[in-house]
């Protein structure tokens, strides 16, 4: 490198260390705040005042390397950078500390003395090496948006994310901190920004599809002939992201319009199987089989359904169980599945985690949410998505519960109300009515009389030509099976309806053999 009698500019450590080529380079001990206006390499017989960089190996004996520390320190230099420094002893250490000699160590002491000089002198080679790499990473496809990402991150050796006003979308390669995040402006094409050791470099991304989105390289320690080189590289970059985005957009919303049509087509059939739909959902990886709770997002106002879905989907992907979610018409519907049953605390877990995922959407979207029961199979999932659908369509106008109705707790009863107008009430009067129609169906009449009867045990007896007493045992009985307050005067009328609903004219229980 040799020798300038008027540097330019001051390199420091943390620059140094930042520098995605800088041979390796390891902080060892010593001052880490320095700054050094000189770069020498393999010149010890001369003076310096900054950093000597050895090609040379540490010496194995400790006089030696206490020798070399001196000598270095003696010429005037503050730094020494050599192969494995790690290994100079801890007397060694300790005297390169008092001496206030910074000791690092290189495993390729010419990409060093390189990045020393590009980040020193010469700034517009450190840029060109930058674009270079980036061109180099354009020659791979990428599978996706994240995988361009990834390529694009390991070229440069700094962070990469795509951020909006409300933090990071997608990145690669570290974490966007929240004060950094706030640091950058929005505004200005390019734009650059720092907090504390961290540094940003960040363009808008020009994109119609997803606007309000900002490329960011970051990245700790990086200098101010880095950060302005990265302006450069962030903005060649970003053309490339915008396609890529737009690419994602279309495969996307061809995607959700593809598993839209195939769960239209898996609820049309109401739990009837067809072949070709089958092995559609067995392609798309959505199994029909075990156990399943399904629930959907229906928007409260204008909402950009993909958009929706895409949120929806990120949120899944944090909730421990196998999630699927397809559009619905403007909402999304989804469902968790799993391969044995969830216990009753397994459920309460999972809804809410749901709610978390509700609460979370909310900030940002007017969203109600429903929530079906624990159903099981393929008929199962129809009808647990089917409760959901309808739940969701109370949950819009249901302020007092936050805007989400659960079928299996909150809310039953209005549910089933509302549910009287379409063909998912059988269903559901089945699901609620289940415990007596599978364990005492010879129940079912005697509450049917009793509801019907404006719930007079004597009436209900004479109706039925049995003793009050035992239409008494009857109802307390279809009462703790179903755990359902006849109290209510609500829940007195869900029940009645789904009673009625459920036992054909013939009296015969609807999709049951006569007991």
């Amino acid at each position: 490198m040799g020798h300038e009698a008027t540097p330019r500019f001051t390199l420091d450590l943390p620059a140094l260390l930042a520098h995605p080529n800088n041979g390796g380079l390891v902080y060892v001990v010593g001052p880490e705040s320095d700054g050094w206006r000189e770069v020498t390499v393999d010149e010890m017989n001369e003076p310096g005042s900054g950093l000597l960089i050895l090609t040379a190996s540490v010496p194995e004996a400790t006089w030696q390397q206490d020798a070399l520390v001196r000598r270095v320190r003696d010429l005037g230099f503050t730094a020494l950078a050599i192969r494995r420094a790690e290994d100079a002893g801890s007397g060694t250490r300790k005297l390169a500390t008092r001496l206030g000699l910074t000791l690092l160590s290189v495993s390729r002491p010419f990409d060093l003395a390189r990045a020393s000089w590009q980040l020193q002198q010469a700034r517009d080679a450190l840029t060109i090496d930058y674009v270079r790499k980036v061109a180099q990473a354009f020659e791979y496809p990428a599978a996706d948006l994240t995988d361009l990402l990834r390529h694009l991150c390991a070229a440069i050796g700094h962070g990469l994310a795509l951020i909006d006003t409300a933090g990071p979308v997608q990145q690669a390669g570290g974490e966007l901190t929240s004060e950094l995040h706030k640091h950058i402006q929005f505004s200005p094409w390019i734009s650059t920004a720092r907090f504390e050791q961290q540094a940003a470099a960040s363009v808008r991304v020009d994109s119609s599809t997803r606007p309000g989105l900002r490329l960011v390289a970051f990245g700790e320690g990086i200098g101010d002939a880095q950060l302005r080189a990265l302006t450069t590289v962030v903005e060649i970059m970003m053309p490339a992201v915008a396609a890529r985005i737009l690419i994602d957009e279309l495969a996307s919303v061809n995607d959700a319009s593809a598993s839209a049509d195939l769960l239209r087509n898996f609820m049309d059939l109401r739990g009837a199987r067809d072949p070709d739909v089958q092995r559609r959902m067995t392609d798309k990886g959505w199994r029909t089989g075990g156990f399943h709770l399904g629930f959907q997002f229906t928007p409260r106002g204008r909402v950009d359904p993909v958009g929706l879905l895409r949120a929806v989907s990120y949120e899944l992907s944090e909730i421990s169980a196998e999630s699927h979610a397809a559009l619905n018409g403007q909402s999304v519907l989804a469902w968790l599945s799993f391969s044995e049953p969830p216990t009753p605390s397994d459920v309460e877990h999972y809804a809410n985690s749901l709610h978390d995922t509700h609460q979370r959407l909310r900030s940002t979207r007017d969203v109600a949410l429903g929530i079906g029961s624990l159903q099981s199979g393929e008929v199962g999932l129809s009808r647990t998505l089917s409760e959901a659908t309808d739940a969701a369509k109370i949950a819009v106008s249901r302020s007092a519960t936050g805007y989400l109705v659960r079928v299996d707790t909150l809310g039953l009863d209005q549910l089933l109300l509302a549910w009287t107008g379409n063909d998912t009430f059988l269903p559901a009067a089945e699901s609620m009515l289940a415990p007596i129609i599978t364990q005492a169906p010879e129940l079912l009449a005697t509450l049917a009389a009793y509801l019907d009867n404006e719930s007079g045990v004597q009436a209900t007896a004479a109706a039925l030509g049995v003793h009050r007493n035992t239409v008494m045992q009857r109802v307390q009985r279809a009462q703790e099976l179903i755990g359902a307050d006849l109290g209510s005067p609500e829940t007195r009328l869900a029940l009645q309806l789904a009673c009625r609903a459920v036992i054909t004219p013939g009296g015969d229980t609807a999709g049951q053999q006569p007991q």
